[in-house]
C-alpha cells in the first residue's frame, strides 16, 4: 500500500493506515501497541498547524529512507545472484537473456530489470514494448560502482549492510536494555568491514599513508628490513597490501576474532606473502606482547576497543624507543555539531548498531564509532604518549594520528 504523503486526509487517518492502534471510547486518544503485544503507556500529541507541515516533511524523509533501503536490498539481490556480472559488457538484454545467463526464472528477471530501471540503475530502450521484449542495459559507469571491489567508488558493501541489519537490531534491542556490551564476533560483520576498507588500503595505504611517515617510508624504499605490527588486523588486508608492495617488509597482525584471523591467513597464503604477513589470535592490550617494531599501527579499530588506553600502551611498548606508532580512525568532528556531515551521520548509525556495544563489553569505556580527536588525545596521554600529530593526509573517512 502506498500512502500519499502530500494527501490532505486527516493526520490520524493516515497514521491509522500504517500503525496498529488502540482507541479509547471515552476520549478517542491513540495508543500504539508494543512489540510483544502489550500496550504501551498512552501518549497524547497535540499538533498545531505549523506542526502538520513538519509532520509531512518528516514523514516524507522517512519514506525516502525506506525507499532507499528497499532499493539497496534489490541491489544486494542482484549481487548475490550474479545479475550485474551477467549484464556487464553484454549490451542490451531481455529478461529471457538475463534469465538464461544467470540461471534464474524469467518472470523474476523481468520484474527485477524493471525495478532496477525505475531506480536508475539500468537503462531501457523502447519502454512501450511488451515486457518480455524490452531490452535493458547496465551502463559501464554503474557496473564499475557495483563490481570493481578495489575501486573507491564501489558501493557493493553498502548493499550488503541491508541483510546484516536484522541481526544487528536483534542484538542491540537487548543490549540497549542490558548495557553490558557485545562481542565483535557476535555481529558477524568482519566480511562487510573488510569490503569497506579494501579499496581504502588498495588506493591509499602505500600511496599516501605510509609516505606521510617519512622515516618509515625511507626504510621501506631503501630496501631495509622493516618490521611492522598491526593490532586489530581484522582480515589482514592492510598487512597483505604492505607485504605485496614491499618485499623487505615483515608484518605481524594481532586480533581477538578467530574467524578474522583465519581469513587473514588464507588471504596471505593466496597472495603469496604468508611467510611475511603472519597473523595471531591475541589480545592487543596484553602487556606480554613483545617486539621491537619499526611501525606499530591500528587502523579503524581503537574506537571498538573496551580498553583503548591499554591498546595504546601495548603499541608504545611494541614500538620501543625508535619505532613509530600510527593510529587511523574515523574523521569525526572536534565537537558534537548539528547538522552533522553525512559521514558523521554514517558513523553514528554504525555506533548505535555495533561499535558502541563492542567497546562496552567487559566493562569497557564505550567509545563508539564517533571517536573525536580530543578523545584520542586523552587516551594517548593516559597511555604515556607526550604528543599526538594529525598527519597532513586527506581522506573523507579517516584521520591519521602519529603518536610520540
Amino acid at each position: 500500500m502506498v500512502i500519499p504523503l502530500g494527501s490532505k486526509a486527516p493526520l490520524t487517518s493516515r497514521y491509522a493506515l500504517t500503525h496498529e492502534v488502540t482507541r479509547y471510547p471515552d476520549n478517542g486518544k491513540i495508543r500504539s501497541d508494543g512489540d510483544d503485544g502489550s500496550a504501551r503507556p498512552m501518549t497524547t500529541i497535540q499538533l498545531t498547524g505549523q506542526d502538520e507541515a513538519k509532520v509531512e516533511e518528516f514523514a516524507g524523509n522517512l519514506f525516502m529512507a525506506c525507499l532507499a533501503a528497499m532499493e539497496l536490498a534489490n541491489v544486494e539481490l542482484g549481487v548475490r545472484l550474479g545479475l550485474y556480472e551477467a549484464m556487464a559488457g553484454a549490451g542490451p538484454v531481455t529478461a529471457g537473456d538475463l534469465a538464461a545467463a544467470a540461471g534464474i526464472a524469467e518472470r523474476y528477471a523481468q520484474e527485477w530489470l524493471e525495478q532496477q530501471t525505475v531506480a536508475g540503475v539500468l537503462e531501457v530502450d523502447h519502454v512501450a514494448k511488451p515486457g518480455r521484449e524490452r531490452r535493458f542495459t547496465l551502463p559501464n559507469a554503474h557496473a564499475h560502482v557495483l563490481l570493481e571491489d578495489d575501486s573507491e567508488a564501489c558501493m557493493k558493501p553498502c548493499a550488503s549492510v541491508i541483510p546484516w541489519l536484522s541481526k544487528a537490531i536483534d542484538i542491540m534491542v537487548e543490549e540497549f536494555r542490558n548495557g553490558t556490551g557485545a562481542a565483535f564476533g557476535l555481529f558477524e560483520l568482519h566480511d562487510i568491514q573488510a569490503a569497506f576498507t579494501r579499496p581504502v588500503f588498495v588506493n591509499h595505504l602505500t600511496q599516501t599513508w605510509l609516505p606521510a611517515l617519512v622515516d618509515v617510508q625511507a626504510k621501506l624504499t631503501a630496501g631495509e628490513h622493516v618490521r611492522i605490527a598491526e593490532v586489530g588486523c581484522g582480515e589482514g588486508l592492510a598487512a597483505i597490501t604492505i607485504a605485496r608492495a614491499y618485499p623487505n617488509a615483515e608484518i605481524d597482525g594481532y586480533d581477538l576474532d578467530e574467524v578474522s584471523v583465519a581469513v587473514a591467513r588464507k588471504h596471505a597464503a593466496d597472495a603469496g606473502v604468508g611467510d611475511r604477513a603472519r597473523f595471531e589470535v591475541r589480545d592487543a592490550a596484553d602487556s606480554t606482547v613483545v617486539g621491537d617494531y619499526d611501525l606499530v599501527m591500528a587502523i579503524e579499530m581503537l574506537h571498538d576497543m573496551p580498553d583503548p588506553v591499554g591498546i595504546l600502551r601495548t603499541m608504545k611498548q611494541l614500538a620501543g624507543e625508535h619505532g613509530t606508532v600510527l593510529v587511523v580512525d574515523e574523521r569525526a568532528a572536534e565537537t558534537f555539531t548539528v547538522p552533522a556531515s553525512e559521514m558523521e551521520r554514517f558513523f553514528y548509525t554504525f555506533s548505535t548498531l555495533h561499535c558502541l556495544a563492542v567497546s562496552m563489553q567487559n566493562g569497557g569505556v564505550g567509545t563508539g564509532t564517533v571517536i573525536r580527536p580530543d578523545t584520542l588525545r586523552r587516551y594517548a596521554a593516559a597511555a604515556g604518549f607526550s604528543a599526538v600529530e594529525v598527519l597532513d593526509v586527506e581522506h573523507p573517512q579517516f584521520l591519521l594520528y602519529r603518536l610520540t
